[in-house]
């Protein structure tokens, strides 16, 4: 009786598969100077009247909505027979097909791509790429279907890369609409070239002239994927895929479970640009286990009608921006000494940010739809980015727990914890509260001072707290007024502009605003330069005369230099024993 269960099960298993909802997409590209895509979707085994497709209103990984459906023009559909269907747009970015009883239709459209960055998508003569939430519509409520892809590249172009699975002949599979859109594509002529790392083969498909050193890149790349995967004790992967695109004007990257995408300069492969690109590497890379596994709730399965709001970035994206210098370290690129540097210079840049005054790190994440891809002339005063403060909280975090358990555990073990509780166990996401709850099981101790304070609060981290657990004492070499003005200035077209202006600053309470343009100071003309230099000779209290031209009318202010307390954090060593065991511990080279 149980083999018959069995059996029944399974056969409606298979059943319901066969009847499932299936979209096979056809991309091609016949005018690539035009930098129109073309995109045919074909949808079988419906059951309603009538078929809704959408397109993203934004791309997992940024977190802005940006209205891909700007750049879809007509949306055309026709039965199995080519006879025309009924489209309809009845929402930004929603088509409704009438279906009138069949059971397979067709749906033509194209999509105009002309912005090259990791989030968009570009074609030209030379290249295309995709970003799947920019190119592919989905059917409404029906994510889950599975597919085809066929890409028919222009003559011109003889290489596809992309981490789909292949089934020949320029044609991918995927499991579901997630899948299909995780996975950028590379259609031209790359150059590629693979290593293995963590048991994990890695392709690695770059467009565009460059001073890349192949050979270098493959085993400084390898090295940060070994460090990384020791991190979490596993990969998780079986191939990945690093699309690299060497331009002028580069975007960053952007996270993929299997695969990444990073712009960069194209001279970036030497110096110290050449460790930037490391660092790009090792944070895109980190982000196939922290937030493309590891994850909020609201961060997969997607919504990708609207906003995903979550508190959380600060440790989605901080906590990558600390592993990713960290994993330099590791891999043997820093020196204790370096490393240190650089996590003094993100201190110090966090903590002389108006902003980070104003907003706390998890407010920072959950508005970061609105503020952090949005800003403005103010935004320095009333904004933090959850990048660095996010790192800090993180680096203190891991310090923390180094001094609690004298050497033997560090964040590592608590990211293994949330990658089997979450991922392995369950792969599912985790709320705010879910994430406290699980630091203080790792800790054994309530964390609210710690949430409290930086996380929903703006105090000023008490460094010396955490770093005495490694040896290392702070000093903060800035502890007394200097003169400050509170303005940003920049020269353009033989125009010295103010681009900002402080608030509360000696500038603001002046009369000063964004967008004036200084023309002189105590009657002496003003360049960039000569604004420089003479800001550099005043004291606090010294006063001097400004003309500036606002919308084109001169305007003349009495100006008294102000002050502000200005933060300069350095450390230095004060070991003992204990603290020493800790230090190497902390610092370590895994590689």
């Amino acid at each position: 009786m149980q083999k018959l269960l069995l059996f029944i099960a399974f056969a409606i298993t298979v059943m319901s598969r066969s009847l499932a909802m299936q979209v096979d997409y056809q991309l091609s590209m016949t005018k690539p100077n035009s930098h129109y895509f073309e995109v045919e979707m074909t949808i079988t085994d419906f059951k309603d009247k009538y078929v809704d497709v959408k397109m993203p209103v934004w791309a997992p990984g940024s977190y802005l909505v940006r209205e891909f459906s700007k750049s879809i023009g007509i949306v055309e559909a026709e039965n199995g027979s080519g006879e025309a269907l009924d489209v309809k747009k009845i929402t930004k970015n929603t088509w409704r097909i009438e279906t009138k009883g069949i059971k397979t239709l067709k749906v033509k459209y194209e999509v105009y791509a002309f912005e090259l960055s990791v989030r968009t998508s570009f074609l030209d003569d030379s290249h295309g790429y995709v970003n799947g939430t920019s190119m592919f519509m989905y059917v409404s409520g029906n994510k889950d279907a599975t597919g085809t892809l066929k890409v028919i590249p222009h003559e011109s172009f003889s290489k596809i890369a992309t981490a789909l699975p292949s089934k020949g002949n320029n044609e991918f599979g995927y499991e579901d609409y997630d899948q299909l859109v995780d996975c950028p594509i590379e259609i031209g002529n790359h150059t590629t070239f693979t290593f293995d790392a963590a048991g994990v083969k890695h392709t690695v498909a770059m467009y565009g002239e460059s001073n890349a050193d192949v050979e270098m890149l493959k085993r400084d790349m390898a090295k940060i994927v070994e460090a990384e995967t020791k991190i979490f004790g596993e990969n998780p992967n079986d191939e990945y895929l690093f699309i690299v695109h060497n331009i002028t004007i580069p975007s960053g990257g952007l996270e993929h479970k299997t695969s990444t995408t990073l712009q960069v300069n194209r001279w970036t492969y030497t110096g110290d640009d050449y460790l930037g690109f490391l660092s790009l590497v090792a944070h895109e890379y980190f982000h196939l286990w922290n937030v493309k596994r590891i994850r909020p709730k609201a961060l997969g399965p997607f919504n990708y009608d609207e906003e995903n709001y979550t508190d959380l970035l600060w440790v989605m994206e901080g906590f990558t921006s600390y592993y990713d210098e960290l994993a330099l370290r590791r891999a043997g690129f820093y020196s204790e000494d370096d490393y240190i540097n650089v996590l003094l210079g993100t201190m110090n840049y966090v903590e002389n940010s108006p902003g980070n005054r104003v907003q706390p790190t998890a407010h920072a994440s959950f508005d970061a739809w609105i503020k952090a891809y949005r800003p403005n002339e103010n935004s320095v005063n009333t904004t933090m980015s959850y990048y660095s403060k996010g790192a800090i909280c993180a680096a203190m975090l891991d310090l923390y727990i180094i001094g609690k358990y004298k050497g033997e555990k560090g964040l590592d073990h608590f990211m293994q914890m949330l990658w089997k509780d979450y991922y392995l166990a369950k792969d599912v996401g985790f709320t705010e509260e879910e994430f406290q709850t699980s630091l203080e099981k790792f800790l054994g101790e309530n964390m609210d001072w710690f949430f409290s304070k930086y996380v929903y609060g703006t105090e000023l981290v008490n460094y010396e707290k955490f770093f005495n657990n490694v040896g290392l004492k702070v000093t903060d070499l800035a502890n007394k007024p200097t003169p400050y003005l509170g303005i940003r200035t920049s020269q353009s077209g033989g125009k010295l502009m103010i681009d900002n202006v402080y608030r509360n600053s000696a500038a603001e309470t002046g009369g000063l605003s964004t967008n004036d343009e200084i023309i002189a100071i105590n009657g002496y003309r003003m360049s960039q330069r000569d604004y420089n230099e003479f800001i550099g000779t005043l004291a606090i209290g010294d006063s001097f005369e400004i003309m500036v031209s606002r919308d084109n009318i001169i305007k003349n202010y009495t100006i008294t230099m102000g002050s502000r307390d200005r933060f300069k954090f350095t450390v230095e060593p004060a070991l003992d024993p204990e603290t020493q065991k800790n230090f190497n511990y902390w610092l370590r080279v895994d590689v």
